[in-house]
């Protein structure tokens, strides 16, 4: 997106962040809607994220308008992961993307989703949605994790919207050690349609990243998913 300021010797570009929203509709400044997390709260069986407990939360119905670069992989077909068992991630690096954050723990509240609204940091960094999955040898769950992009200057997020990106290693860094992955599919949703797809299905051992999409920020996201390396 272009800077709105037509003369740049007078007025000097203005950094904007532009919000990760799509865990749901479309939303402005820091706002970030989130899906329903049906059995999230107030159902003890189900377990937390933070010990591979599975959320129930995710939707299995396809978006109404979606740009995807390959197919998403059902749940069933995700491979399992080897190595370290499930555990918090700490850090994710795409090296064909120059992509490497460190990654922080961000949980979402019952008021939160009550209201399907939450705000994440201002930063650079990437935040794990500890309400979901982990990663690792054992993950009951999707594992998210979300950043903002940045108009007017440069983040990692900024670089996840690439469609060239499908088939390149991921590596996943964790609390018990590290994880290699495979991107599957580089989609972009429109931010209304984005709380209603598919990639909020329960797919244990899946990746997804969240951000906006650099060429609409305000109207897309972009989901990168991955699944372990064989």
């Amino acid at each position: 997106m272009q800077s709105r300021t037509t003369d740049n010797r007078r007025r000097p570009i203005r950094r904007r962040w532009f919000a990760v929203s799509g865990l749901g509709v479309a939303g402005l400044a820091a706002a970030l809607f989130l899906a329903p997390a049906d059995g999230l709260f107030g159902n003890p069986a189900a377990g937390s994220a933070r010990d591979g407990g599975s959320t129930g939360a995710g939707h299995s119905s396809a978006p109404s308008a979606a740009t995807p670069s390959a197919g998403l992989p059902s749940p069933a077909t995700v491979r399992k992961a080897a190595g370290p068992a499930a555990a918090a991630p700490t850090r994710v690096s795409i090296k064909a993307a120059d992509f490497d954050v460190r990654v922080l723990p961000l949980t979402v509240s019952e008021d939160q989703f009550a209201s399907g609204l939450l705000v994440p940091p201002l930063t650079l960094e990437a935040y794990w949605l500890t309400n979901y999955g982990v990663p690792g040898r054992g993950s009951v769950n999707t594992t998210y994790i979300a950043g903002h992009s940045l108009d007017g200057g440069d983040a990692p997020f900024n670089r996840l919207s690439d469609t060239g990106l499908v088939g390149k290693p991921v590596t996943v860094t964790t609390a018990k050690g590290v994880l290699g992955y495979v991107v599957d599919s580089v989609t972009t949703y429109d931010k209304n349609t984005l709380k209603d797809s598919d990639i909020w299905s329960v797919a244990p051992n899946r990746v997804v990243l969240i951000s906006c999409y650099t060429q609409d920020p305000w109207g897309k996201n972009v989901v990168l998913t991955a699944s372990p390396r064989r």
